[in-house]
């Protein structure tokens, strides 16, 4: 079992639709700020992007649940289920008072800085994501 991290954030004014519910494309910013929080925590983010490897999303998957709405207080919660050669698949929930809003995957692909094609997780990256796998390749 993955080792789950959390990260809290709160639904801001200009996040909602008319309607009063944070509109949908902000589930994925959510999940994108607390995957920021990831890498500060197990670090290295920055150096691996000057060692020459970077990252890409090459698929992503949301599911809404319940909606979110301003000024609504919730985790986003992430356990990477799979750490490969080349790529991470990370499960993802937003929860609100411990009941799941959103939930979903992301797949990255770890690529050359510059150029194309794929590359392997560098070792120092994998060694600090490791505490948060499930299933290290």
């Amino acid at each position: 079992m993955a080792r789950e991290f959390r990260y809290t954030q709160r639904v801001r004014y200009h996040e909602c639709d008319p309607q009063g519910v944070v509109f949908n494309a902000n589930y994925m910013a959510y999940v994108d700020v607390g995957m920021t929080e990831l890498w500060r925590e197990v670090g290295g983010y920055d150096e691996m992007i000057s060692a020459g490897t970077d990252m890409v999303v090459a698929e992503a998957r949301i599911r809404y649940l319940a909606p979110l709405r301003f000024d609504d207080e919730f985790d986003v919660v992430l356990a990477l289920t799979r750490l490969g050669t080349t790529s991470m698949t990370t499960n993802f929930r937003l929860e609100r008072d411990g009941e799941a809003t959103t939930e979903g995957e992301l797949r990255h692909v770890f690529v050359p800085a510059k150029g194309e094609g794929t590359a392997p997780i560098p070792e120092r990256v994998r060694d600090g994501l490791a505490a948060y796998a499930a299933s290290p390749a």
